[in-house]
């Protein structure tokens, strides 16, 4: 295999002109979210070693490595971990420690740096990609050039340049035979598997209605640090800012909108909304709202209402709920509307996180079909579409938006580059607000 090109930065891989080039390819797949997946030859036999790269070794990046590396009964090795800051790949190093006969990563190939992931590409097999969202296009599309099986977190884009590009490797993904897994585990949850089952069997008739949820307390926060640039601040503490996580809508809440997509079989046609940032904690700024709260049209007239927000008191709600003509839907249950329980989930209750990791191995060694990435990145457009709204006091339209090929990341990325936003002359950001924000 050739050596990927070390000279580009992260985000030169595709310029506008070129992610535009691909909107007519992503309109054939916008109607269903759902990639047809070819049949397969065997690449991995069961007694080969699956090399296992980390691109992202943080807190949830740490978490998928310690799943891929205890799926039961599976050869596998951990071979190469790249990160922006070292500190991040010490931590999860120590995580692992006690895994060590699945350890084979030399100091030669622990790479830091915001280009760390060319590196991580050139050792594995499957790689694991888990840095700040808004750099996640950019990477899948490098992984699936190169040839590698990918388990990615949630969501995959954070705006509809990244959804374009993510589409696209989608598409090469199938062409080449690879997996693809995205980390929305609720797709993995046999509990929700078989609520959809059983929706899909007509219990509970045509879905008309929903709501979906995500409301909790705030998120952490790092403070800034002596001699850190602005970039280097903006990046090690991404949660805050639109470019790199797209706001908690996207980051967070694309589980519940997820959801939705799924027991639908659609995506929304269109999205309104409001939102804004009530809690400012002082010595805390930040780019992204606090709340909001969305109305989804999906065809045939379908609504579901969306709610997340991140700050303290009230009561604290994280689910999904669906009206059909027969019946109302709970994840794991549905009952007529005079109470009576037509359906309970009654079988086990394996953790998630897992069973991706267990189903994606399965799926390398054994040749299935499994490719997440389209419906992964329509989940979290549908999310962006939720932030559009809120953020312009528009109703906007799916298509509408992915169109316009709307790009956050910055052209040049290096730690001495200015990010796409600054704070002003008392250390804030500026809160996007309905009377300016612009959409394109």
């Amino acid at each position: 295999m050739s050596q990927p090109d070390r000279t580009g930065t992260t985000d030169s891989i595709l310029s506008r002109r070129d992610a535009l080039k691909v909107a007519g390819s992503v309109a054939g797949v916008i109607g269903t979210g759902i990639a047809a997946a070819p049949a397969v030859h065997a690449q991995n036999p069961s007694s080969d070693v699956i090399r296992v790269g980390l691109i992202g070794a943080g807190g949830r990046g740490t978490g998928a490595l310690q799943q891929a590396l205890s799926v039961p009964g599976s050869n596998v090795k951990l071979t190469a971990i790249g990160d922006a800051f070292g500190d991040r790949i010490d931590g999860a190093l120590r995580a692992v420690e006690e895994m060590k006969d699945k350890l084979d990563v030399p100091e030669e190939r622990r790479f830091q740096g915001i280009d760390a992931y060319k590196q991580v590409l050139d050792h594995c097999d499957l790689v694991i990609l888990a840095t700040p969202p808004g750099f996640r296009p950019f990477h899948f599309t490098e992984a699936v050039k190169a040839g590698k099986h990918v388990f990615m977190e949630k969501p995959v884009c954070v705006d509809s340049f990244g959804a374009q590009l993510c589409l696209t490797a989608a598409k090469m993904a199938d062409e080449k035979k690879l997996k693809v897994v995205v980390g929305l585990q609720r797709r993995y949850d046999p509990r929700y598997r078989e609520t959809v089952a059983k929706i899909r069997e007509g219990i509970a008739g045509d879905i008309v209605g929903g709501q979906v949820y995500w409301n909790g307390a705030g998120i952490w926060y790092r403070n800034r640090q002596p001699n850190q640039s602005e970039m280097q601040f903006q990046v090690n503490n991404w949660y805050h800012f639109n470019w790199l996580s797209g706001d908690h809508v996207c980051e967070q809440h694309v589980h519940n909108i997820d959801v939705a997509n799924w027991f639908l079989d659609k995506v929304p046609e269109s999205a309104y909304g409001s939102g804004g940032k009530q809690n400012r904690i002082p010595g805390q700024p930040s780019e992204i709202y606090d709340h909001h709260c969305v109305n989804f049209v999906y065809p045939g007239g379908v609504r579901i209402a969306s709610q997340c927000r991140q700050f303290p008191g009230g009561d604290g709600r994280v689910d999904e709920f669906f009206q059909g003509t027969k019946a109302q839907v709970r994840i794991g249950e549905i009952s007529d509307y005079s109470g009576k329980v037509l359906w309970k989930y009654q079988g086990e209750s394996p953790n998630p996180y897992q069973v991706e990791h267990d189903e994606l191995q399965d799926a390398i060694r054994n040749d299935r079909p499994l490719n997440n990435a389209v419906y992964g990145t329509t989940s979290s457009f549908s999310a962006c579409l939720a932030r559009y709204a809120t953020y312009s006091g528009k109703e906007v339209g799916f298509k509408q938006m992915m169109d316009l090929g709307i790009r956050t990341m910055p052209e040049n990325m290096s730690w001495d580059a200015q990010p796409p936003v600054m704070p002003d002359k008392d250390g804030n950001y500026r809160i996007p607000m309905p009377a300016d924000y612009k959409l394109a």
